[in-house]
């Protein structure tokens, strides 16, 4: 097992590696300048990039940029906030929007498990007709949908939550944005986990454990969940990143502070390290994810790291 994970790990870190030169080079390559102010003069503008290095050698600014993103230094924003930390910006907005992301993955999940369970038991029952009539209107309406239609019944009209996002109150204030975002989540898992749970449920080594005397809650949980978990969980992979790292309709109407406006406003404004900072820590995220899915998957199933050559 240890060998697995330090495979799974190795090839993580050459990934992020790869990813921050590709950032590099779009750095490089992008166009435009974050100095584009027209009553900036050329010598003005030669000072400010001596100031913040950009008049370096490209080799040396590559191994500077490397280093310092390593550490967690992202520079200074250029013209969102001049001359402010990025860890500045990001620390007020960052944990808004992994802890919204976190709440609609953690509540997605576990009703869709209990739905996508209850569907494949009770198979041709009405409770599996309601289970596909909510995955499918969860898959196809967009959140902001579910965001308006829940902003107007129980903001507007029932005054049960506010119709915005409040500082003072960010527990109370994000239960709308959270349903909002939770119910793909809950439509993704619930179709996936009915239609794997019925394909486990009447193969023949189930049929096998029934045989066996074995009670059906064991049997469900021990033996057919975790038969069924690798397919959820490789779906839910991207999922969680997407929903952790912000939504930016759902920020946007519910005037949540979140590093999803902050993306926006920073490419509009070519404010670069910014826009840098943020697809790096989406990149960290989605291996970070990928990398504990990978994980799961040999501890789920031993068959599978044992088939990419753990054999210890």
């Amino acid at each position: 097992m240890r060998r697995y994970i330090l495979k799974r790990v190795v090839i993580s870190v050459v990934t992020l590696l790869v990813i921050l030169l590709v950032l590099f080079l779009m750095l490089e390559l992008m166009p435009g300048s974050p100095f584009n102010d027209e009553k900036l003069t050329e010598s003005q503008r030669a000072l400010l990039n001596a100031k913040y290095g950009l008049d370096k050698p490209i080799f040396v600014r590559f191994v500077n940029y490397i280093w310092a993103m390593i550490r967690g230094d992202f520079g200074v924003s250029y013209t969102i906030s001049k001359n402010t930390p990025i860890t500045a910006l990001l620390d007020t907005r960052l944990p808004i929007s992994l802890r919204l992301g976190g709440q609609a993955i953690l509540i997605g999940t576990v009703i869709g498990l209990i739905l996508g369970i209850i569907a494949a038991i009770k198979h041709n029952t009405i409770y599996d007709t309601i289970t596909t009539i909510i995955s499918v209107l969860g898959v196809s309406l967009p959140s902001y949908v579910f965001a308006m239609a829940l902003i107007y019944a129980l903001g507007f009209r029932l005054k049960w939550f506010p119709l915005l996002y409040q500082a003072d109150a960010p527990f109370y204030s994000s239960v709308l944005p959270t349903v909002s975002l939770c119910m793909f989540t809950v439509a993704t898992v619930a179709r996936f986990t009915r239609t794997e749970m019925l394909e486990v449920l009447g193969s023949e080594y189930m049929l096998l454990a029934e045989s066996k005397g074995i009670n059906s809650v064991q049997l469900i949980f021990k033996h057919a969940l975790r038969n069924a978990l690798i397919p959820i969980i490789t779906v839910l992979a991207p999922l969680v990143v997407g929903l952790m790292t912000g939504s930016l309709v759902i920020e946007k109407l519910f005037s949540i502070p979140g590093i999803g406006s902050l993306l926006v406003s920073a490419i509009q404004s070519n404010d670069y390290n910014v826009v840098v900072a943020l697809t790096f820590i989406y990149s960290v995220m989605y291996i970070g994810i990928m990398l504990l899915v990978d994980i799961l998957y040999g501890v789920i199933d031993p068959r599978i790291r044992l088939a990419k050559g753990d054999q210890h």
